[in-house]
């Protein structure tokens, strides 16, 4: 039996030599270069091409390379029989915490306006708010939105957060519902999206939602891409709606070369890299879920289909 590496936008080298330092005796194929489809009854896969998972007769589950599952739930071609599952690592929560801290502190003191002054030869103080007097809200209190919060709230951000169901974090002023949103939004000037992608979360970061926030305001997105109506966003930028957009995820990955957020000053793009899945960190949680759905036992991090993490 083998176990599937599945990445066509990364080399799966390291996470290969990551799994059989865990275990030597795996026998693994890195996507494409596959021996026999009837031997494949584990995969790990990250944006895996169209019509690909249902071509492996006897798989039983399949693990997400990351926190992020909607490739898989949105895959029609997963069969319903096949168990999802996805990993958990400290260090995504880290760095998670960092890039997103990093982008606050970088909007709250004016640190994008200034490269921008550097590169003209321009100087200009600006004046910026105490961390106190800033609206932070995180959409979306989940593994990383409730230690995003609290950390924001323990550097002196004035923090709120809103889930679907109700949540009690320290420091934190939280609201859950639909009913609850529009008193969330009204008190946020920078929104920072953690939502996992569902049916229900696709698209929130429209222009009905832009228009709720404080103003000024910023959107900063390390969630999923399809939480952004892109169209939407330049048009509350170009209405001065909102002031800007910190993006680290898009409905497009790579970002296309024409697209129009890449002519926007107001919209920093980085190439979803706030929070990378380390292969050492990650490889004994995949081997131990692979020998466990070999076995037919219950899997680590399963993934309800029916709430979408």
């Amino acid at each position: 039996m083998s176990l599937l590496l599945i990445a066509p936008d990364r080399d799966m080298t390291p996470w290969s030599e990551a799994l059989q330092a865990e275990d030597p005796n795996l026998d693994i194929e890195i996507w494409p270069n596959v021996s026999d489809k009837k031997n494949v009854q584990f995969a790990v896969s990250w944006n895996q091409p169209k019509h690909l998972l249902d071509s492996y007769p006897n798989m039983k589950a399949i693990s997400s390379l990351g926190a992020g599952v909607d490739h898989l739930l949105g895959d029609e071609a997963l069969p319903e029989s096949v168990t999802i599952c996805r990993v958990v690592a400290p260090s995504l929560v880290q760095q998670m915490k960092e890039y997103v801290l990093g982008t606050v502190i970088n909007i709250q003191r004016n640190l994008v306006q200034y490269i921008r002054q550097k590169d003209i030869g321009r100087w200009e103080a600006r004046s910026h708010p105490l961390a106190k007097d800033v609206g932070i809200g995180i959409l979306g209190l989940g593994e990383l939105g409730r230690p995003v919060a609290q950390q924001l709230a323990q550097v002196g951000y004035t923090v709120s957060g809103w889930s679907r169901s109700e949540k009690n974090i320290d420091h934190v002023n939280t609201f859950a519902g639909a009913d609850q949103l529009p008193n969330f939004l009204g008190q946020t000037q920078i929104l920072i999206c953690l939502l996992p992608l569902t049916p229900e979360t696709n698209n929130i970061l429209d222009l009905d939602l832009f228009k709720q926030l404080q103003n000024p305001s910023w959107i900063i997105n390390v969630a999923r891409g399809e939480h952004l109506v892109d169209e939407d966003l330049i048009y509350a930028l170009d209405s001065g709606i909102i002031d800007g957009a910190w993006l680290d995820v898009f409905n497009e990955e790579p970002l296309p070369n024409k697209h129009a957020f890449w002519n926007r000053e107001n919209i920093i793009v980085t190439p979803h890299i706030a929070s990378i899945t380390k292969p050492s960190e990650v490889a004994d949680q995949i081997v131990e879920n692979y020998k466990l759905s070999l076995s037919g036992m219950e899997l680590n991090y399963k993934v309800d289909r029916d709430i979408g993490y």
